[in-house]
């Protein structure tokens, strides 16, 4: 249960959630793409009170939010192009010819151009993940939502997805959010970060200013790790 949180996403930076298990996180990332509804407080886009509106009105919204799952969620059923090409087909009226050329672009971007045919069953973990990148982004959204991008990866390619969320966020200008447990993440990509416990906003700032916080709750949950604790006392030490 989330408890008189207030924040804000910032347009063009990726926007880290962060927290332990049960802090909240997933319930937050629910209420913004509305498969929760709040009993109390609101949801906003911009100026458009998304709590208010109704399930017609929320599609217009929806149309303009990219999810990345945790799983990729990706069909094994369908090649990768056919993955990709879903949201298209599903909600726009883009001839055969357009779709292709915004899915080819969609795998260019992703460093997959080629694997079209390819099935999920036939790609890595990380070509997986970048699959799921290129359906989140097909559709040109302005809000990109991401649970746990990098579950279940090597730490080389978690950073590889990392600097792509990231790239295509500054590019596109989207607002990205993403719900994390990454420390790596937080101190690469962590634009803007939201730190939750017991359901309430703990902290909130940059990468740049987790190292010199004085937040007790924060340094628990970052520096919870031997390596991390040596970290932050070689540069206190300096």
């Amino acid at each position: 249960m989330l408890k008189g949180l207030t924040t804000t996403f910032e347009k063009g930076k990726t926007n880290l959630i962060i927290g332990r298990s049960g802090a909240g996180k997933t319930v937050l990332l629910k209420l913004c793409v509305g498969l929760l509804a709040p009993t109390s407080g609101a949801i906003w886009y911009g100026d458009t009170n998304f709590s208010e509106l109704s399930k017609r009105e929320m599609r217009a919204i929806r149309m303009e939010i990219g999810m990345l799952f945790q799983g990729s969620a990706l069909f094994d059923s369908m090649s990768v192009e056919e993955n990709i090409r879903f949201p298209l087909d599903m909600f726009t009226n883009k001839t055969k010819k357009e779709k292709l050329a915004r899915v080819n672009y969609c795998l260019e971007r992703v460093q997959l151009d080629g694997n079209n045919d390819k099935y999920p069953s036939e790609v890595s973990g990380g070509m997986q993940k970048r699959v799921g990148i290129a359906r989140s982004i097909v559709l040109e959204p302005k809000y990109l939502f991401c649970d746990e991008p990098n579950s279940g990866l090597d730490p080389k390619t978690a950073l590889l997805i990392d600097e792509l969320i990231h790239d295509i966020t500054i590019e596109q200008d989207i607002t990205t959010v993403i719900n994390t447990h990454d420390m790596n993440s937080v101190m690469e990509i962590g634009d803007n970060i939201a730190l939750l416990h017991q359901g309430k906003l703990a902290w909130q700032g940059n990468k740049d200013m987790v190292m010199d916080s004085n937040n007790e709750i924060l340094e628990d949950f970052i520096f919870a790790s031997p390596f991390l604790q040596r970290l932050r006392k070689g540069v206190a030490d300096k």
